[in-house]
């Protein structure tokens, strides 16, 4: 199982912790990844203000290819995980495992969500 990329071996937990139409939901996949991504960076010292401004930056420019900006999230967290002396393989096992312990509150957590909403329950 070890040989099986991470990707393929994210598959079955999304499978079992949302089904195949929420793991499939691009745009709830979307929301989840912005919401980790901010949640990173504001761990490592982004500030609000930053953000805000990244997002109207981003926001104001074409929209890129997909596989490409793909290869920079993948290039830019390398990165970002060297600056901060971060294994990003490492972490990403140790939390793969994690919310396997966590399926049941994650379950719950998804479904007192609101229908079609970015945010998050409040926790």
């Amino acid at each position: 199982m070890k040989n099986e990329s991470f990707q393929n071996r994210v598959q079955p937990w999304l499978m079992i912790c949302f089904g195949q139409m929420v793991a499939s939901d691009v745009i709830e996949r979307n929301h989840r990844f912005l919401e980790e991504s901010l949640e990173l960076v504001q761990s490592c010292g982004c500030t609000k203000d930053e953000a805000h401004q990244l997002v109207e930056y981003v926001f104001n420019r074409a929209v890129g290819e997909k596989s490409q900006e793909v290869g920079g999230v993948m290039v830019t967290l390398a990165a970002l995980c060297l600056a901060q002396n971060l294994d990003m393989h490492e972490s990403a096992e140790t939390e793969l495992k994690r919310i396997w312990t966590k399926v049941d509150q994650i379950r719950a957590k998804q479904a007192a969500k609101p229908k079609y909403s970015p945010l998050p329950i409040k926790e």
